[in-house]
């Protein structure tokens, strides 16, 4: 059974790891309600991680975007179009918000969306490409883009 238990340090270095697609598959963007999990791997196949892509049943813009390591450890999460979250320490964030693994509280805690690094934040499509480049996944998955997309 896998360790869920990281230091902030192995946390770090997963974020940070390059990850490339594990297949050639394509994958269709979710629909209205739908949800898609896509397998990927570190460069050197040492490192598996999962790309969890799913959104609203009835708001198209309400989503989540997730990387997970080690099949179960959130190591990024952003959300939008839902309801802000309260941290650990009582202060709510709004949302759109971005979950980064913190030793000790896993995804428990989250940040304001940085900008910089999602610019088009109400555009679903173009944010599924910022996050791929926020959690460093250099050779993404092929992922083809729905009518409601």
């Amino acid at each position: 059974m896998p360790d869920i238990d990281l230091t902030q340090a192995e946390a770090d270095e997963l974020v940070a790891m390059a990850k490339v697609k594990a297949n050639d598959d394509r994958w269709d963007y979710p629909g209205t309600g739908g949800a898609i999990t896509v397998p990927l791997t570190s460069q050197n196949k040492r490192e598996h991680f999962l790309l969890d892509i799913s959104r609203g049943r009835i708001d198209l813009l309400k989503g989540k975007y997730q990387n997970r390591g080690r099949h179960v450890v959130v190591l990024v999460r952003l959300d939008f179009g839902g309801p802000p979250h309260r941290n650990p320490d009582g202060k709510e964030v709004a949302c759109p918000h971005l979950h980064v693994y913190r030793e000790g509280y896993g995804d428990k805690w989250a940040v304001p969306v940085p900008a910089e690094n999602f610019p088009n934040i109400e555009n679903p499509w173009r944010t599924l490409g910022d996050f791929m480049r926020y959690c460093n996944i250099i050779d993404p998955p092929t992922i083809n883009r729905g009518l409601f997309t």
